[in-house]
C-alpha cells in the first residue's frame, strides 16, 4: 500500500510539473497494476487543482493551463480507460447541457469536468465557450437534460450565469433541470445568488454533486427527485 501511495503522489506530482510523458508513462503502470479508472481520474484530478493554484498565484501561465488540459485528454484517450468506460457505460445514467457562459472564453475546468462527467456515465452536451444565455435556452429545449452546467472562471461570470438561470425560468424550463455552476470564485452566497442548484469549485467535487442527484433519482432520472 505504500509504494502504491508513493506512485500516487508521484503521478499528481507529475501533472502539477506539466510532465506530460511521465504522466503518461505513470498512468499506463496504474492501469496495468489493476488501478480503478475513475480513481486515476481523481489523482489527475488533483494535479490539474494544483496546476490551477499556480496559475492563480502567477507561477503558471495560460499556456500551462493549455497544456494541463491537454495532457488530461491524453489520460481519457488511453486504450484502457477507453475500453473500461465504452463496457461500462452502454446505458447512460443522465443528460447534461455544459457550457461556459457569455463573456468568458475559458475552457480547462469545462473540459476536465466534461471528461469526468462522461467517464462516469453522462451523456454531456458541450455548447462551447461565451456562450449566450439564448444558446443554453434552445438547447435546453431541445434537449431536454438532466442538468446544466454553467462554468466561468471570470469573477464577472456569476452575473452570466444568473441571467441563464433567469432565462430558463422565463421560458418554463428551470423547473425541469438541476443547476450546477463551477469556477475558483464561486461561494454558497454567489450560488444562492445566482439560483443555482449547487456551485462546485473543481471537476471532481461537481461530478459527485451529479452523481448524488442521478442517484437519488431512483432509476428516473436525475429529475426524480424533485
Amino acid at each position: 500500500m505504500k509504494g502504491l501511495r508513493q506512485k500516487e503522489e508521484l503521478l499528481i506530482k507529475h501533472v502539477e510539473q506539466l510532465d506530460e510523458e511521465k504522466v503518461l508513462q505513470l498512468a499506463g503502470e496504474l492501469l496495468d497494476q489493476g488501478m480503478d479508472p475513475l480513481h486515476l481520474l481523481e489523482l489527475i484530478n488533483e494535479g490539474m487543482n494544483r496546476v490551477g493554484k499556480l496559475y492563480e498565484s502567477k507561477e503558471y501561465y495560460i499556456a500551462d493551463l493549455i497544456m494541463a488540459g491537454i495532457i488530461f485528454k491524453q489520460v481519457l484517450a488511453l486504450e484502457k480507460m477507453v475500453a473500461h468506460f465504452k463496457v461500462r457505460h452502454s446505458k447512460r445514467i443522465g443528460r447534461v447541457v455544459l457550457g461556459t457562459v457569455s463573456g468568458d472564453i475559458h475552457d480547462i475546468g469545462k473540459d476536465i469536468f466534461r471528461g469526468m462527467m462522461e467517464a462516469n456515465g453522462f451523456e454531456v452536451i458541450d455548447l462551447g465557450v461565451d456562450v449566450p444565455k439564448e444558446l443554453f435556452v434552445k438547447k435546453v429545449a431541445e434537449y431536454k437534460p438532466d442538468i446544466v452546467g454553467l462554468s466561468g472562471i471570470l469573477t464577472n461570470t456569476i452575473e452570466a450565469m444568473k441571467e441563464v438561470i433567469e432565462a430558463l425560468a422565463e421560458a418554463g424550463l428551470r423547473d425541469k433541470v438541476k443547476v450546477i455552476v463551477g469556477g475558483n470564485h464561486l461561494t454558497e452566497e454567489a450560488c444562492a445568488y445566482i439560483g443555482a442548484d449547487s456551485f462546485a469549485k473543481d471537476a471532481s467535487e461537481g461530478v459527485k454533486t451529479c452523481m448524488e442527484w442521478a442517484e437519488s433519482g431512483s432509476g428516473e432520472g436525475v429529475r426524480g427527485n424533485d
